[in-house]
């Protein structure tokens, strides 16, 4: 374990995200919101923690998957810490902790708020929540990887610890290339919901704003009623067709550029995906529509198109107070919120194609028993899985259950209710943002305790990372070896390694 490998390459990303803060500043300034300097300071703040590591460092030019590893979990860790400052300096977030927790919402895209109203944060602060949302949809290390090549450190092990889903997609031989490719193909959707808010009647403003919120999969509005805000059925439409394209593996898109129509179309999770969100939309509506929660079968199918396909791609966008439905109806929810995006998306969940892979999984198990002989190859696009996959797949759901219980627990410890608290790791594990109960969609985390909210916190991160990233980190072997950075003042001899 090269320390000093670790610490420069987050010197760097803290640059990164200290460039970011900047953004803001125009907005502030057009709106005079009077936030500005908060920005400023926080950005200056990022420069000195970061410029300082690289200037103090001497740079390492190897890395292995041990350094990428930790570089992506405490990378998300100190984007959130400097992303706090300036909710934090502002004011208007006064608690470290609900400004921490606010800024890992944002980077984990979860949506998940502790503000009661968010109109008081002003036109600049909201437009940050967004932008948060916007650079960790497809993740801070893809893009740090694509613009800064020049950082001379391995970026393949930091994307294969970042990238979600069982088997990471290369659209290209180098990794910057890849990189490029996911981002651009993410620019460009961005840049077309953009335009068909504006052309629905969103003022520029909002339309940025929810683009990059839905674009990343992360559900933080400009409103404290969300989408229902803009009381129009043909913003919902679309924003119900681009939270679906955002759960969409995003390398799919680059395969119909280059005409790879055949491989698209015969996707298995991709249908399996589109499959469930029909469905699961279909029976939500009926189910709805008899228990008389809705008189008209049209707005029984409006709503629940658009909340299944928000916590199916868990956005979290709200327009309908979905705690109000019937158990059949919540089941169905949970289920969606479970089962996330397509892997290689900006959805979080547990991916359709791992759920996919267990179905078949299980069933060639019970066939098993019926004919003990029998050999059957586990498939999926024609492809044999090999075992190794199936092993991954089986861990992670073990793990995610294991974890789901333990947190669970720990904030059960500190009080509430059990749907509340079972609903808040639930929905900040999966990335969805609300939950139920005390966390709905017409509540807020605002009212729970600091600890529940540092465990929730963590949830976050490690439903972004998948888990594996962030448990590593505790497995005493990582740090087997590891050795402390070297600082330029050092002289050569007395830093040879031995």
């Amino acid at each position: 374990m090269r320390i000093g490998a670790v610490i420069t390459a987050l010197g760097w990303l803290i640059v990164f995200i200290s460039c970011f803060i900047l953004v803001p500043v125009p907005v502030s300034l057009i709106y005079a919101d009077g936030r500005w300097m908060a920005f400023l300071c926080s950005s200056l703040v990022g420069f000195l923690l970061g410029g300082g590591a690289i200037l103090c460092i001497r740079p390492e030019k190897e890395i292995g998957h041990r350094e990428g590893f930790v570089i992506v979990s405490l990378s998300w860790l100190l984007a959130s810490a400097v992303g706090e400052l300036p909710y934090y300096l502002s004011g208007t977030i006064p608690s470290v902790v609900d400004a921490f927790f606010e800024a890992m919402s944002g980077f984990t895209t979860t949506g998940a708020t502790i503000l009661i109203e968010v109109e008081p944060l002003g036109p600049s602060l909201l437009f940050w929540r967004s932008l948060t949302h916007w650079l960790g949809g497809m993740g801070i290390i893809v893009l740090s990887v694509a613009i800064l090549p020049f950082l001379g450190i391995g970026g393949m092990q930091l994307v294969q610890a970042e990238m979600s889903g069982p088997v990471k997609d290369r659209l290209a031989p180098r990794i910057q290339d890849t990189a490029r490719i996911l981002w651009t193909v993410y620019v460009v959707i961005t840049g077309v919901l953009i335009l068909l808010l504006l052309f629905a009647g969103v003022d520029f403003y909002s339309a940025v704003n929810h683009s990059m919120a839905t674009i990343a999969t992360g559900g933080f509005s400009t409103m404290t009623t969300s989408v229902a805000g803009f009381q129009n059925i043909w913003v919902e439409i679309i924003l119900v067709i681009f939270m679906m394209a955002s759960g969409v593996n995003f390398t799919l898109y680059y395969r119909l550029y280059k005409r790879n129509w055949q491989t698209v179309f015969n996707d298995e999770e991709l249908r399996f995906y589109i499959g469930v969100f029909f469905i699961t939309t279909l029976a939500v509506a009926v189910l709805n529509f008899y228990e008389d929660i809705y008189q008209d079968f049209g707005q029984s199918l409006r709503h629940a198109s658009f909340v299944v396909s928000s916590m199916l791609t868990t956005t979290g966008f709200g327009t309908e107070d979905y705690d109000k439905w019937g158990a059949a109806s919540k089941f169905l929810i949970i289920f969606v919120m479970l089962c996330g995006g397509m892997a290689g998306s900006t959805a979080g969940g547990i991916k359709h194609v791992r759920v996919l892979l267990f179905y078949r999984f299980s069933v060639i198990q019970i066939k098993k028993y019926i004919h003990p002989r029998s050999v059957e190859a586990l498939k999926i696009n024609s492809s044999k899985i090999p075992s190794d996959v199936i092993q991954g797949v089986l861990g992670f759901i073990s793990l995610y259950v294991a974890f789901f219980l333990t947190a669970t627990v720990i904030i059960s410890i500190q009080g509430g209710d059990l749907v509340t608290n079972a609903s808040a790791v639930l929905a900040t594990l999966n990335s969805c943002g609300p939950g139920f109960g005390g966390v709905g969609p017409a509540r807020n985390f605002a009212h729970l305790p600091d600890l529940t909210k540092l465990v929730l916190a963590i949830c976050m991160l490690a439903g972004r990372l998948e888990l594996y990233t962030l448990v590593v980190l505790v497995v005493p072997g990582l740090w087997k070896g590891a050795h402390g950075p070297v600082f330029r003042w050092q002289k050569k001899e007395k830093y040879l390694w031995r």
